[in-house]
């Protein structure tokens, strides 16, 4: 369990809800509740409160005592609040001590104009070293890196990018070391968004949000551009928090990703025998071993997207190939969907067009939340919305399951009669148009849902390619819900 460093805020996460005279705090991802005591919650209210470091302990001097940093990285783990830096006032006059060195690793193959872009952009501050993945085309990546003053280091054979920036990391002996994908574009001052999380000792990694390249200035742009501008699978989405298995982010990519060696050298760093789904190995391990991992959305690096459906479509066929491996490394991680028992009877009753069926789940799942929570004195209305809100988000999950994995089952479904068609087109369309109201991409619903659809069947394909390699079923079964 992490401790929140000395002079260091918190803010609540959105999702959080207090009750009973802010002694119960409800939010989180997963949800989570807690029980705080007076004194806890003076004590929140003081690291919560902007520019105000009032003492908890009597003494006066502004300090935070052990037991109310603990109690704040007890919020910070769950997901509850998110830490701050001092800031610069705060700063003033005190000392930070000496910044860990760092060094940038770039694992490149061809592409020497993206890499002159990327490398453009990082700029000076930091010893930057490329790895050249065997190119095809070695002396323009050489020329690109002796123009911009960076270190080259050439493998021999092809790889993959796990395997360079194993590379990398072996060529360096810095403290932190930034992971910098060479189709990247990173912001000024980037870094310093994100290091400061690192005096945290327990911080083993952290990333920004990865943006497509231009999707800030919509203009004329394809439907393509207007589609990866709201659904890239690099973009994890505007919310930060801790990162990890059945967290809101479940894992960064490592297109630009900030790293404690002693973290990786504990894990041992990537496994280079992964050329796709590397990254989320290496941040499971690192999670598994204690590390804490945080996503910070409010730094924006820009990546260069696909310019046509069909390379799109066989990138996320790709990514999708990368789930049978990890199944195998992290049994259980790679479900479709988790269920709970009773949400799932609700759904199915309402797709099935079951109503008495539907209800009497839904109610019974609400009973059974309302009696779980009625101690910690939330309200049962409150209960009976969030069940209501779990049975929704089960038909969602249930139909984007239904268009990744189980394309065959769907027409199926649709092949049985009126009622099947009916549930068919549900679970295709409900989760797509749910996420365009939550969105408001520049794309129409119909677009839209076409593009989500083609989406979803190109990973899933990738899936099921996977996972035969691999022998194994655990991508394509749903999971039951550790919380049922």
């Amino acid at each position: 369990m992490s401790v929140l460093p000395e002079g260091w805020r918190l803010t609540l996460d959105p999702s959080v809800r207090t009750f009973r005279h802010g002694t119960v705090v409800a939010g989180g991802h997963p949800g989570r509740i807690m029980t705080l005591t007076p004194a806890g919650v003076r004590a929140v209210a003081a690291l919560t409160s902007p520019g105000r470091h009032g003492s908890t302990d009597g003494q006066g001097d502004g300090g935070v005592d052990l037991a109310t940093r603990t109690l704040a990285g007890r919020l910070v783990d769950a997901g509850v609040a998110h830490p701050r830096p001092p800031t610069v006032a705060e700063l003033s006059g005190a000392s930070r001590g000496i910044p860990p060195s760092l060094t940038i690793i770039v694992p490149a193959f061809g592409r020497p104009e993206a890499l002159e872009r990327c490398l453009a952009s990082l700029g000076h501050d930091h010893p930057v070293l490329v790895v050249d993945d065997a190119s095809p085309d070695g002396a323009a990546v050489a020329e690109v890196c002796r123009v911009h003053g960076a270190t080259l280091e050439r493998r021999t054979g092809n790889g993959g990018p796990g395997a360079s920036r194993a590379t990398g990391l072996a060529n360096s002996a810095s403290e932190l070391v930034a992971f910098v994908d060479s189709d990247t574009v990173v912001p000024d001052g980037w870094l310093d968004g994100l290091t400061w999380c690192f005096d945290d000792p327990t911080v083993g990694a952290v990333a920004p949000r990865i943006r497509p390249a231009g999707s800030g200035h919509p203009g004329k742009a394809s439907v393509l551009q207007r589609f990866l501008a709201e659904r890239s699978p690099l973009d994890l989405g505007p919310h930060e928090g801790p990162v990890g298995p059945r967290r809101q982010v479940r894992y960064l990519p490592t297109a630009a990703l900030v790293v404690r060696r002693r973290a990786l050298e504990e894990v041992e760093g990537f496994d280079s025998s992964l050329r796709v789904g590397e990254d989320v190995d290496l941040l499971w391990r690192l999670s598994d071993a204690g590390w804490q991992i945080r996503y910070l959305p409010e730094v924006i690096v820009a990546h260069a997207e696909p310019s046509s459906w069909r390379q799109t479509l066989a990138r996320r066929f790709r990514y999708g190939t990368s789930a049978g491996p990890l199944a195998v490394r992290h049994p259980g991680r790679l479900a479709p969907v988790e269920l709970a028992p009773l949400p799932t009877i609700a759904a199915v009753g309402i797709l099935a067009s079951q109503p008495l069926i539907a209800g009497l789940a839904t109610a019974m799942s609400a009973v059974r939340l309302v009696r779980a929570v009625q101690p910690s004195g939330i309200p049962a209305r409150t209960a009976v919305a969030w069940s209501g809100r779990s049975v929704g988000w089960t038909v969602v999950g249930l139909g984007r399951a239904s268009t990744l994995v189980a394309a065959p089952a769907l027409l199926g479904i649709a092949a049985s009669g009126r009622r099947g068609r009916r549930a068919a087109v549900a679970l295709a369309l409900v989760p797509a148009l749910v996420e365009w109201v939550s969105r408001r991409p520049d794309l129409d619903p119909v677009r839209w849902a076409a593009a989500c659809l083609a989406d979803d069947a190109a990973y899933g394909a990738g899936v099921w390619w996977g996972s035969l390699g691999q022998r194994t079923l655990g991508p394509v079964l749903p999971a039951r819900s550790p919380r049922s």
